[in-house]
């Protein structure tokens, strides 16, 4: 088993038509990510290699049944593009962006705490890795094989370096979570411990 995120993932990307949106979007679908949608606005009806793009998260959602959510816009547009998601539909929600202003975080976490059935991870975080699964993020996914060592992390950098180590030592890991380090988290090292408890299937 794995946390948020598997092989039943249908993502849409939000910012899917930048230059970083666009490589990593690219990357997730290469790892077998299902990369199910895009959204910019004014750019409906484009594609991006073979991946559809659409104005809005609720017509992304409708067409193409997505689950969850990767940002990837500028900062003065995240907020705006998280709660969009959340009102969509959309239960997960991962916030690659970083540099959001503090008073925009605290803004989203206020109106997500009204909705227990959505869940925010970042903002400016690696993202989520199943490995064998699916990757939602910038996490390079060559340092990590499947096992049952969970890992949850604030900072990018370290959570890589944990991970090859723990590959080094014959450890697979079930998910690594990387929660970011701004000062208003989506979601806590609590958070995601508590998924880790309920896992079967991660052990340590």
């Amino acid at each position: 088993m794995a946390v948020l995120v598997d092989r039943d993932t249908r993502l849409c990307v939000s910012g899917i038509t930048g230059r970083e949106g666009t490589f990593h979007t690219l990357r997730n679908r290469d790892y077998g990510t299902q990369v199910v949608s895009g959204v910019t606005p004014g750019k409906g009806g484009q594609d991006v290699e073979g991946i559809p793009v659409f104005d809005t998260f609720h017509a992304a959602v409708a067409e193409t049944g997505a689950n969850a959510a990767m940002i990837f816009v500028p900062p003065r547009f995240a907020a705006d593009s998280i709660l969009e998601a959340e009102d969509a539909g959309i239960e997960l929600i991962v916030a690659i962006t970083e540099g959001i202003p503090a008073h925009d975080e605290l803004r989203v976490y206020n109106h997500l705490a009204r909705n227990p059935d959505v869940r925010l991870v970042g903002p400016n975080c690696p993202g989520i890795l199943s490995p064998g699964k699916a990757n939602v993020g910038i996490i390079p996914a060559a340092f990590f094989k499947e096992g049952n060592v969970g890992v949850v992390s604030r900072s990018g950098t370290l959570t890589y370096q944990i991970g090859n180590e723990l590959a080094q030592s014959g450890f697979g890991n079930s998910s690594i979570v990387g929660i970011g380090g701004d000062p208003v988290p989506g979601s806590s090292f609590i958070d995601i411990i508590e998924l880790f408890e309920a896992d079967p299937q991660t052990e340590l």
